[in-house]
């Protein structure tokens, strides 16, 4: 099945153009439109994103492959992303992964067997005096533990919170 957007997305996508003065200065927001679509930048995706704008596909491939926001594969419904620059490493970041890879049985990039995390380390998630900091998909945990992030994670598998 053929990637595409919908009706609605190519009038948010003009919306978006009418924003800037070029174009190529919507390539980040309709990245991130395609990630939302499509749940990962695939180079179909890219190639949708390309015909969209009406840009070259090298352009947007540049672009989502240079930024490391964009998932270039499939990722699980939650998207675990562990801060383990020097500020969250110091204050316990690197410990909260290692008890993250053991708890949910997946190493770096893989998601588990249920299909619901993905787990990942990042470089700066911009939180230092917040540290460590954990983003699932689009929202921060902040001055996180071990024990706090055993909580986040039994309340995202009920289902008790949305991010």
């Amino acid at each position: 099945m053929a990637l595409r957007f919908t009706d609605q997305d190519m009038k948010e996508i003009e919306a978006i153009c009418q924003l800037y003065p070029d174009k190529k200065a919507a390539t980040l927001p309709a990245l991130h439109l395609a990630q939302k679509r499509f749940g990962f930048i695939s180079e179909e995706a890219i190639r949708v994103v390309a015909d969209a704008l009406e840009l070259p596909v090298a352009h947007v491939m540049g672009v989502a492959t240079f930024y490391t926001m964009y998932n270039k594969k499939a990722v699980g419904k939650y998207h675990v992303q562990v801060c383990t620059n020097i500020s969250c490493a110091l204050m316990g970041s690197r410990e909260i992964f290692q008890h993250l890879k053991r708890k949910l049985d997946v190493d770096l990039g893989e998601i588990t067997k249920d299909g619901l995390f993905t787990l990942q380390e990042v470089e700066c998630l911009g939180s230092c005096g917040t540290a460590p900091t954990i983003q699932i998909n689009e929202q921060y945990f902040e001055n996180m533990t071990v024990e706090k992030t055993d909580a986040l994670i039994e309340s995202l598998k009920k289902g008790e919170i949305d991010v």
